[in-house]
């Protein structure tokens, strides 16, 4: 038996994106967004709406995507509640710290282990975000013995949409591209 809830905007995982931009003054802004997919080999796409963020992607063209992790919960979910045109130092108050990205115009936020730093592609006129990934950076504690990434070690969380929570995402149950083969005839 299956229950029925109708419309809803429940998908999984919706990984918590931590959007670096700097503003018009060159000051670091950070937004926290779920709605953020892989569009195409080297694309990402993530639905923002109307944002202090948004407006600084017009500015700049370019930004960066953090993976939150668990140890960062509070303050990747302080970053989404308070707006960055109400509260200009909010990376500030958080106590995330920023870095000049090398590659894009857009601050690294160093706090969090994994980043893509992208440039703004185009932006719908319902502001939706589609960037291009230039460069994906990782801290080196979260890097296997092969220098690798390791998701393990990210210990990056998914927003859960039915109950309002993050959740760190767990373990390894197979391998893509070779589980599968078991089947095949």
């Amino acid at each position: 038996m299956r229950k029925n809830f109708g419309k809803k905007t429940w998908f999984y995982p919706l990984p918590v994106l931590i959007i670096g931009t700097y503003d018009e003054n060159g000051n670091p802004n950070a937004m926290n967004a779920a709605w953020g997919v892989i569009r195409d080999y080297g694309k990402v796409e993530i639905n923002l709406g109307e944002h202090k963020t948004t407006d600084n992607l017009r500015t700049t063209g370019a930004f960066t995507l953090a993976f939150a992790d668990a140890k960062h919960v509070v303050e990747a979910d302080y970053v989404g509640i308070v707006s960055g045109n109400n509260v200009p130092n909010k990376l500030e108050v958080a106590g995330l710290h920023t870095v000049k990205s090398e590659f894009v115009n857009a601050p690294i936020i160093a706090d969090f282990p994994m980043s893509l730093e992208c440039e703004v592609v185009e932006i719908t006129d319902d502001d939706k975000v589609v960037g291009e990934i230039v460069n994906v950076s990782a801290d080196e504690s979260v890097l296997d013995e092969n220098g690798e990434i390791d998701t393990k070690k990210l210990h990056i969380i998914t927003f859960d949409p039915v109950h309002n929570t993050y959740i760190e995402l767990g373990n390894k149950v197979g391998n893509a591209f070779k589980d599968g083969l078991k089947l095949k005839k």
